[in-house]
């Protein structure tokens, strides 16, 4: 998904983009820039819950 996502980043004229953690493969970045893409495994997002930590009030 990352190979795919910076691929199309460089075909839409957005230049080589760095990718990390791919040798891992539990969380990937892709830097697009003004956006950076977080690509996780299941049980790696479960884990850090993102939603949960940047939510505003009770769950």
């Amino acid at each position: 998904m990352a190979d795919h996502l910076a691929r199309k980043l460089k075909e839409g004229g957005y230049g080589t983009r760095p990718i990390s953690g791919q040798g891992q493969g539990d969380w990937v970045l892709v830097d697009a820039g003004d956006v950076i893409v977080h690509l996780f495994r299941p049980e790696v997002r479960e884990y850090y819950d993102l939603e949960g930590m940047w939510s505003v009030g009770r769950k």
